[in-house]
């Protein structure tokens, strides 16, 4: 089942800026670009204006996703990703990229694709205190309880660098 697509206002800061786009059909994010050229050395990170704001409809946001062409080539994400654009916000869309490349800087030319946004329906939500949370599966499992990746000697909580490191040091 195929929808309308969601209208989304937009305004161009900079008139020149390409408006973002999808690259693919049924691709999630629409490609944000940069209206600033900039280097970046290891390690250091900027603030990349797109050259664009929005006015989303109440009960959306978008979201600002790295690219992951840059990440996988250049070693550059982005700090807060995903970066949270409000319904209410209305300011300029600006990138925080960071180059995590340990040797090689990373240039960024006026029009380059820095970052991908993803608009999505959000649910308004109100809270409600309560003494005790009902139990689930996971319970209060939190990071690594599910074990996976690097799971050392059967650990899948706690501190494994403790656990990996006595274990080398004990050979």
């Amino acid at each position: 089942m195929t929808r309308d697509p969601l209208n989304v206002l937009i305004r161009r800061i900079d008139p020149d800026v390409p408006l973002p786009a999808y690259a693919h059909p049924g691709d999630a994010g629409a490609d944000l670009r940069t209206t600033e050229s900039c280097e970046l050395q290891p390690g250091e990170r900027a603030v990349l204006p797109t050259g664009v704001s929005i006015a989303l409809p109440e009960g959306y946001a978008a979201f600002v996703h790295p690219r992951s062409g840059l990440a996988a080539r250049c070693g550059v994400a982005l700090v807060n990703a995903p970066g949270t654009v409000d319904a209410g916000y209305r300011g300029e869309i600006k990138v925080i990229v960071v180059n995590l490349d340990p040797c090689e800087a990373v240039r960024f030319e006026r029009f380059d694709r820095i970052a991908q946004l993803v608009v999505q329906q959000v649910e308004r939500v109100r809270f409600q205190e309560v003494a005790e949370l009902p139990d689930s599966a996971r319970a209060e499992g939190g990071f690594g309880s599910s074990g996976g990746h690097a799971a050392v000697g059967g650990t899948t909580g706690g501190n494994r660098y403790a656990s990996a490191v006595s274990e080398r040091e004990g050979q």
